[in-house]
């Protein structure tokens, strides 16, 4: 089978449960990852012919795609800020709103490092695949930079980027819900975090390849207590943060305003939520009094 007849084979096959548009671009990250050529190289070469390992990949990789399995999963990569990722189903995939989350708080410390001399101490909370963390000392290499998440296995995968990407980062495997772990953390200039916000009333109406796939633990809260993150991480800020240090967070845009609230009244000065490219209130920076 040719090159082009596989992609063919393979859009096709997508279109049974994705629409067009993105079965395309998931067939373009299969036989990129398959045949090892560009776009632009397999239109030049459509008449070549799959090797056999290819085919089986292929073949393989489909089953799986149709199964609602994501395509990050199939492939275990993942693009975030311009570098390829490790993943696998103990971590969530990363999502281009959280770079938004990154690019944010980049000009931010970037910005305030031309008022201050004190060193750079980044905490990320929740880390999953490092992704935030790696992103976040590739771009402030001065910084020093810890993470830490309740999965073991999620750390490895985390452990793993930064070794890839070359990064030198702190990790830390501890149940943050639990107070009598905060005293495992140092003191922190800058908190950022990607927590479980999604109440599980909502787990009815996301797509499969979500809910079937991607960790539940990093994804959904108790209906009962939605901010029960939010509420730790507020109060381990009062405690951590280094004043007038500033906490950024990725928020479930129905509880936005809730969770300002939360951190005006846990002696923070501002509180400023932030739209994401879409339009919705998906982000919020908290800045500590002096």
């Amino acid at each position: 089978m040719t090159i082009y007849e596989a992609t063919r084979q393979l859009i096709s096959r997508l279109a049974l449960i994705y629409d067009h548009r993105e079965a395309t671009a998931i067939a373009d990250l299969v036989m990129e990852n398959i045949s090892g050529l560009k776009k632009v190289d397999r239109i030049i070469h459509k008449n070549t012919d799959l090797s056999l390992s290819a085919s089986e990949l292929l073949s393989k990789y489909s089953e799986d795609l149709l199964s609602h399995k994501p395509v990050q999963y199939v492939l275990h990569e993942a693009w975030f800020c311009g570098m390829k990722f490790y993943v696998d189903e103990q971590v969530l995939i990363p999502r281009p709103e959280t770079e938004e989350l990154v690019e944010w708080v980049i000009a931010e410390i970037q910005s305030s490092k031309k008022k201050t001399e004190t060193k750079l101490r980044i905490l990320d909370i929740g880390t999953g695949s490092g992704c935030i963390a790696v992103a976040l000392k590739k771009k402030l290499p001065e910084a020093e930079i810890h993470t830490c998440d309740i999965s073991r296995e999620a750390l490895e995968v985390a452990k793993r980027n930064a070794f890839s990407h070359k990064t030198d980062i702190q990790f830390f495997q501890l149940d943050f819900l639990d107070e009598n772990s905060w005293s495992t953390l140092d003191s922190y200039q800058w908190i950022v975090s990607n927590p479980p916000y999604i109440p599980l009333y909502d787990k009815k109406n996301m797509q499969p390849n979500i809910v079937d796939y991607e960790p539940h633990l990093a994804l959904f809260v108790t209906e009962n207590n939605p901010l029960v993150f939010y509420e730790a991480i507020a109060a381990f800020a009062v405690k951590k943060l280094l004043p007038p240090g500033e906490v950024f967070l990725e928020l479930h845009e129905e509880l936005a305003s809730r969770i300002k609230e939360l951190f005006l009244g846990k002696n923070f000065k501002t509180a400023e939520i932030r739209k994401d490219i879409h339009g919705r209130d998906r982000m919020l920076k908290a800045t500590m009094l002096l």
